[in-house]
């Protein structure tokens, strides 16, 4: 121990310059964590950091023989270095070097996948075109991150052609007749403008979603790696310029919401969901379930493009299609999102969180495949409720719901990278879904 206590002095330069680097950085974190965990693990003034050597936040008596201060020493040389870590991250995130950002968090194992694997080289490439402040501005609204706005999109477009093909398997000889030879675009899928709108709302709400969630859980993420370089989180936006951004997207939501048809009952149905985007963030503090919350959440799009189409989510026996199909998507996301829970386990358990990833537990697995069956079966019996004969229909539940069984089933709980690439692979279950909608809706017009 006495060895290592000369090496540290002789590198007490390298250590002094790493903490006058660091108090720059905690000047601009707004959570105050990091300084915190410091005082109270005995690390003293973090104040005076640019002004006094290591050996004056680390009393010389911490590197005693003694067993239990040799561990402590230990402990704070390894956080020592880890905050290191974090500000240096932190500092390229707030720079406009963005390149160099993006290589030094990709070849850090211990960043997570957030930043690597469930980003979108397409929409990347955009972002990086934006002015730097901008860029804050996506990235807080994960634009970079399309397959959010994908998993609350589909179940809005699976309602609005089911929708369509409550119409279809409806439709009498007459006009069965006169649509075998030309079919209207708008009878299989719904409406596309209809679809337009749905697509803009899922990216401004999923964009508004991401920024409730990120100024509930900033203190939070900034103790998780993957989330740690979030704008809100590394302190590179305030809370300030959050509250004004956010207030942007609801009014981009709320433009959408108003060019839906039937007015009135949609606006009522839309504005019924916003309690729960409010609330979702906070159930990880409460329940084991947040993610239950957040598949009803994400799902309410099974409402809104029957209510579109129809007006009202009685007609054409509407409730009698729309419940098992809200069941069964909300099973999915039970799926999908537990999955993605396990890579911040670890994290959430120190932090005192919750999740259906730490409730299952070793459970994981068999639980998993009950849901994916239960999401399957959803489908399926929305879809005999709507009225189709024809078996194009099951076909494509049978195999989205074969690919939620190969997720579960090829999952390593332990591997981030393994369970990010599952989690966007559910944009192929949401699309298999959809072309089972079409393809059913065609056959019964043509039937």
């Amino acid at each position: 121990m006495q060895d290592g206590v000369s090496r540290m002095r002789n590198v007490n330069g390298v250590h002094f310059r790493m903490f006058s680097s660091y108090h720059g950085v905690t000047s601009r974190l707004q959570t105050g964590d990091i300084r915190h965990s410091l005082k109270t693990k005995s690390f003293g003034n973090i104040t005076n950091a640019s002004t006094v050597g290591l050996f004056n936040l680390y009393p010389t008596s911490s590197f005693s023989s003694d067993s239990k201060h040799n561990d402590s020493s230990k402990e704070h040389i390894k956080n020592l270095t880890a905050i290191s870590s974090i500000s240096e991250k932190v500092a390229l995130a707030e720079g406009n070097d963005k390149n160099k950002a993006e290589k030094h968090f990709s070849n850090d194992k211990n960043v997570g996948v957030d930043n690597v694997v469930s980003s979108s080289t397409f929409t990347s490439s955009i972002i990086s075109a934006l002015p730097p402040n901008a860029q804050l501005y996506a990235q807080l609204a994960r634009f970079d991150k399309p397959i959010g706005t994908m998993l609350l999109l589909w179940p809005c477009f699976w309602s609005t052609s089911l929708a369509a093909g409550a119409n279809a398997t409806s439709a009498t000889p007459a006009t069965t007749e006169v649509t075998s030879t030309i079919i209207d675009v708008a009878s299989i899928t719904g409406d596309p403008k209809l679809l337009a709108l749905f697509a803009t709302g899922s990216f401004l709400m999923r964009g508004a979603g991401c920024t409730i969630n990120d100024m509930w859980d900033a203190k939070y993420d900034a103790r998780v790696s993957r989330t740690a370089t979030r704008p809100l989180a590394s302190g590179a936006l305030s809370y300030k310029q959050a509250t004004g951004f956010l207030g942007l997207q609801l009014t981009g939501g709320l433009g959408v919401l108003l060019s839906l048809p039937h007015l009135e009952y949609c606006f009522v149905l839309g504005a019924a969901s916003l309690p729960l985007v409010g609330v979702y963030p906070l159930m990880k503090r409460f329940t084991n379930w947040p993610q239950l919350v957040l598949g009803m959440t994400f799902n309410w799009g099974c409402f809104m493009g029957w209510a579109a189409m129809h007006g009202s989510l009685e007609a054409h026996n509407g409730l009698s299609v729309l419940i098992p199909l809200y069941v069964g998507s909300t099973a999915w996301t039970l799926v999908y999102d537990t999955l993605y829970a396990h890579q911040d386990k670890k994290d959430d358990a120190k932090l005192g969180l919750k999740s259906t990833a730490l409730h299952f537990s070793n459970q994981t697995t068999p639980i998993l495949l009950g849901f994916s069956t239960l999401a399957t079966g959803g489908w399926m019996m929305a879809g005999y409720n709507v009225g189709y004969v024809e078996p194009y229909y099951y076909l494509g539940c049978g195999i989205a719901g074969s690919h939620l069984h190969w997720q579960v089933l090829t999952a390593d709980l332990n591997d981030p990278k393994n369970l990010a690439e599952r989690f966007k692979s559910n944009t192929t279950v949401g699309a298999i879904l959809f072309a089972s909608c079409l393809a059913a809706n065609a056959g019964a017009l043509l039937s």
